[in-house]
């Protein structure tokens, strides 16, 4: 009985956790990037859209809602693990456009194979809220806690991170900054654009961001999500 107790080893209690390469890159975002004086005015900004629109919108989101869980059930809402600001891990929201468990399966993958992978997961209803991108609507809340602003790099989940950032050098300078529900990436570039041409304009905006870039992204997002359904409509028509 002694000998058993013996062999069980008792790990110290003064050790460490290990520094996981989000939390190191976003160490050295913050540390080497502070906060420009800018930063607080989009701060502002973005308190004051995101609250308007959750407001001005709260009717349809409420229809999406109740849409996704009469035809594909619970859950309504897609909750996912992501890099933000500085390396800090958050909970992004999202409309579920994908039939339940997809996550599970699709997991492993990125890129293409994922963007192709997706297509067979996707729902009939959450076809028609991706192509509108109302589906990104619940991240209003993330913007709201702090988690995310209107404009910045689109947020990404931390095991990808950490491959992206082996791969492409300067990949963790997108933590400078909070990530986004839009940017120049999303208005300029398709899924099928590799990881380091949407890098080079998350940069852009980081070196440039301004409250009237910031206003300049916002009214052309708005603007590509209102002309949506007539895009849709004149490449039915155009076939």
């Amino acid at each position: 009985m002694n000998a058993a107790r013996s062999s069980v080893v008792i790990p110290p209690a003064d050790v460490e956790r290990r520094e996981t390469l989000a939390e190191r890159y976003g160490r050295m975002a913050h540390e080497g990037h502070p906060s420009r004086a800018v930063d607080i005015a989009l701060r502002g900004l973005d308190l004051t859209i995101a609250c308007l629109a959750s407001l001005v919108l709260s009717p349809l989101l409420l229809v999406v809602a109740a849409a996704i869980r009469l035809t594909s059930g619970s859950p309504v809402l897609y909750r996912g693990q992501r890099v933000g600001h500085a390396g800090r891990i958050f909970t992004m929201f999202k409309f579920r456009t994908l039939t339940p468990d997809a996550e599970a399966r699709l997991g492993p993958y990125l890129g293409h194979e994922l963007t192709r992978r997706t297509e067979g997961e996707v729902t009939r209803l959450g076809r028609v809220l991706r192509h509108m991108h109302l589906d990104e609507l619940p991240q209003l809340w993330n913007v709201a806690r702090g988690e995310m602003s209107i404009v910045g790099p689109r947020p990404i989940r931390p095991a990808f991170f950490e491959e992206l950032c082996e791969e492409i050098p300067q990949y963790w300078q997108r933590l400078v900054v909070d990530p986004g529900m839009t940017g120049f990436a999303q208005l300029r570039m398709t899924r099928e654009t590799s990881w380091s041409e949407k890098l080079a304009h998350d940069l852009e905006y980081i070196a440039d961001r301004s409250v009237a870039l910031y206003l300049r992204i916002v009214a052309a997002t708005v603007w590509r999500v209102l002309t949506s359904p007539f895009r849709a409509l004149a490449g039915i028509t155009s076939r």
